[in-house]
């Protein structure tokens, strides 16, 4: 259950840097609640993912999915630029996530 929390926590992370993008420097005050409702529960849920987890390991995978899906959502929906370079990063980052629970 507490790998579930944890990929829970790392789409939330997802949820509030694009939360923070579209809320227009904290302006737009739809999207600064929901950043602060994703950033709440998803610390929230590493939290409860901690409890069995070793902290190192859940720290990576929470950052990895997080930045990961940030960098997917910001090519896809921000037109952001995605380079064979970007790509090999992300799928390495990718495999490293996948490498620590493996592993744990």
């Amino acid at each position: 259950m507490n790998w579930i929390f944890l990929i829970i926590a790392g789409l939330l992370e997802i949820g509030f840097t694009t939360s923070m993008k579209l809320s227009n420097n904290f302006t737009n005050h739809k999207w600064t609640a929901s950043f602060i409702l994703c950033i709440m529960l998803s610390f929230y849920m590493i939290n409860l993912a901690t409890r069995t987890i070793p902290l190192g390991t859940a720290y990576a995978i929470w950052t990895g999915l997080g930045a990961a899906g940030t960098v997917i959502i910001g090519a896809y929906f921000f037109n952001e630029p995605l380079s064979v370079a970007r790509i090999f990063f992300i799928a390495t980052l990718v495999g490293s996530v996948i490498g620590l629970k493996v592993v744990s």
